[in-house]
C-alpha cells in the first residue's frame, strides 16, 4: 500500500494521457545476446507486458503501440509469420489478465492480408474487455498512417457521393473525426527505442502536435525506469501548440 500511495504522490503520476511508443530493436538485441531473432520478438512482448503495468500505475490512460506496421509485410516470411504466431498467443496469454486489471484493448489496422483467426481473436479481445475503464491499450497492427488518412479520406468521399456531405464542409476537424482513435485524446508524446529518430508511418495525423522522446535502449530492455525517464522530460518542456514562448503557463501547455 505504501508503494502504491508514493505513485500517486509522484509528480509523475497523470502527467500524460495518452503514450504512445514505437518498439524498435528486438532483433539486434537477440543479436546482442546470441539468440536468434524469434527470441528477440518473445523478449519484446514481455517488454509490452512490463510497459503496460508500469503505465497504468503511473495512471496513462491511453497507451498505442505499434506492433506491425503496413512495412512490415517486406520483412522475410519466417519472422512474419513468427510475429503473427506471437500476437496469437498473446491474445490467448494476456487477454484474461488485462481484463482482470481493468483494461480495455483495442485495435486499430487494415484487416485485408491478416489470418482469419487472428481477426477473430483481436475481435474477441476487444469485445471481453470492452467495458473496462482503467486504461485503454491501443495495439497497431497492419498499420500505416498514410493508410489511416486516405482511409479517412475515402469515407468523406462516399458521404459526398451519396449527398450526405458536401466538399466544401470537410475540414480538419471532420476528418479527424474519421481518422483511427478520434474518440480518443491525441497521444501526447510518443517514445521510439533503438537510437532510431523517425515516425515510420506511425499516427502521422494524430501526432500533430506530440513531443517525442528517443533512447537508443533496445525495446526488450526498455522497462518502468526508462518511462520515468521519458515522463521526466517531458514534464520540462513547454507546450505551445503554436503560440508565442513568452505566453502564460496554461497558454503554453
Amino acid at each position: 500500500m505504501q508503494q502504491a500511495s508514493s505513485q500517486q504522490q509522484s509528480p509523475l503520476t497523470g502527467l500524460v494521457r495518452h503514450l504512445a511508443i514505437i518498439m524498435d530493436g528486438n532483433n539486434r538485441w537477440a543479436r546482442r545476446h546470441g539468440l536468434a531473432g524469434e527470441r528477440g520478438h518473445g523478449a519484446g512482448e514481455e517488454a509490452v507486458h512490463t510497459m503496460v503495468r508500469a503505465a497504468a500505475e503511473r495512471d496513462i490512460k491511453v497507451l498505442t503501440l505499434f506492433a506491425f506496421s503496413s512495412e512490415n509485410w517486406r520483412r522475410p516470411d519466417d519472422e512474419v509469420n513468427h510475429l503473427m504466431h506471437l500476437f496469437m498467443k498473446a491474445l490467448g496469454e494476456r487477454v484474461e489478465e488485462l481484463h482482470r486489471q481493468d483494461v480495455r484493448l483495442r485495435f486499430i489496422g487494415e484487416r485485408a492480408g491478416l489470418d482469419a483467426s487472428l481477426c477473430a481473436g483481436m475481435d474477441e479481445a476487444q469485445q471481453r474487455t470492452a467495458d473496462n475503464q482503467r486504461m485503454t491499450v491501443v495495439v497497431a497492427v497492419n498499420y500505416g498512417g498514410q493508410w489511416d488518412i486516405a482511409r479517412a479520406a475515402r469515407r468523406l468521399a462516399e458521404q459526398v457521393e451519396r449527398g450526405e456531405r458536401t466538399a466544401a464542409s470537410i475540414t480538419p476537424g471532420i476528418l479527424d473525426g474519421e481518422i483511427c482513435l478520434a474518440d480518443l485524446p491525441a497521444p501526447e508524446m510518443i517514445i521510439r527505442t533503438a537510437g532510431e529518430q523517425r515516425l515510420s508511418n506511425f499516427l502521422l495525423w494524430q501526432a500533430a502536435y506530440s513531443e517525442f522522446w528517443f533512447t537508443d535502449e533496445l525495446w526488450p530492455d526498455v522497462g518502468a525506469a526508462t518511462l520515468d525517464q521519458a515522463l521526466t522530460d517531458f514534464g520540462r518542456r513547454k507546450r505551445r501548440f503554436g503560440g508565442r514562448s513568452d505566453a502564460g503557463a496554461e497558454e503554453q501547455r
